[in-house]
């Protein structure tokens, strides 16, 4: 839900910040919870989209905007935000989600509501359409937003003190269609993993689509911990392109200096992280520091290096999309 009189000012100051994605310590209410609801919406935590999405028929731009939304379950909701390293409201997220595929829309839901066309009724809604609600009975009007994935579901930035999130898309009182009717039936570049340049594209590329990982992220994965050095060893003894220290590489069978095997496995390591975790920013800070940090402090860890891992990777996979 979100609360934008007297915000206004702050609002479009912030929206210039969209940049950094997920920088800043995610805090989680429990990954059980998210693992059920991804389950029971038809989302497999590893940027996936599959039963109650494709129950629904979607087509392939209606999936952009599922995936896109799913990257920021887990960010906390916060009044007026719009920047997903500090946290979002729930239409600082629809208009983030949107904008990241080409769609502006205004800022805050009760705006958003006039956007494209009027759905008749949830059951002729579309994955990717823009579900809004009235909760305040104290004032009239459109006062909170989310994104229909299909299933019944959405995702939503819900209220202070919960996170971005799968749940029930229960009795909206307005449905808006915002994807262009002629969208192109094709993925964004980041989706089909176009990384025309990028050293090893096509090892990025194979791996990601094998193991469900967006290819820009293990480019960016790449180029942070090696520089795209297939020779790379550190002082700590990490080993080639994607730097597995000797032990993780062996229990995951992979040969660290052969660029093939070492892509391989950091996709499907970056993808039980994933699984595990339930986003994407806790699956990198345990690739960083180990998932038994990440459980420990059940979030991003405090500690610098991990922290600024994660904010240079996300940033530098945004660069690659």
């Amino acid at each position: 839900m979100d609360n934008s009189v007297g915000s206004v000012a702050l609002v479009q100051a912030r929206i210039s910040e969209i940049q950094a994605r997920f920088g800043a310590p995610v805090r989680r209410t429990g990954s059980s919870d998210w693992a059920g609801a991804a389950s029971a919406a038809g989302l497999d935590g590893t940027g996936t989209v599959s039963s109650a999405f494709a129950s629904s028929g979607g087509t392939a731009s209606e999936a952009a905007v599922v995936a896109e939304a799913q990257k920021y379950v887990g960010v906390p909701y916060l009044w007026g935000g719009t920047d997903p390293a500090k946290g979002l409201d729930c239409s600082g997220f629809t208009q983030l989600v949107f904008g990241n595929l080409g769609i502006d829309l205004p800022r805050v839901s009760s705006q958003q509501a006039t956007a494209g066309t009027a759905v008749p009724s949830l059951a002729q809604a579309r994955p990717g359409d823009l579900v809004f609600f009235d909760h305040d009975s104290s004032r009239a009007g459109i006062d909170h937003v989310g994104i229909y994935i299909g299933g019944g579901k959405m995702v939503a930035a819900p209220q202070p003190g919960e996170t971005v999130k799968v749940q029930d898309v229960g009795n909206p009182v307005a449905i808006r269609r915002v994807l262009p009717q002629s969208a192109p039936a094709t993925l964004p570049a980041a989706a089909t993993g176009s990384l025309a340049g990028v050293p090893y594209a096509d090892l990025f590329t194979r791996a990601g689509n094998r193991h469900g990982v967006d290819p820009a992220l293990l480019a960016a994965v790449a180029s942070q911990e090696s520089g795209f050095d297939s020779g790379a060893v550190s002082s700590a003894g990490a080993q080639g392109l994607m730097q597995f220290m000797p032990t993780t590489a062996r229990g995951l069978g992979v040969n660290a200096l052969d660029p093939t095997s070492a892509v391989n496995g950091a996709a499907k390591y970056l993808s039980d992280l994933t699984s595990q975790f339930g986003s994407t920013p806790l699956a990198l800070a345990a690739y960083n520091a180990g998932p038994g940090t990440v459980s420990r402090y059940g979030g991003i860890p405090p500690y610098p290096e991990t922290q600024n891992y994660v904010r240079s990777v996300l940033s530098k996979a945004e660069a690659y999309r």
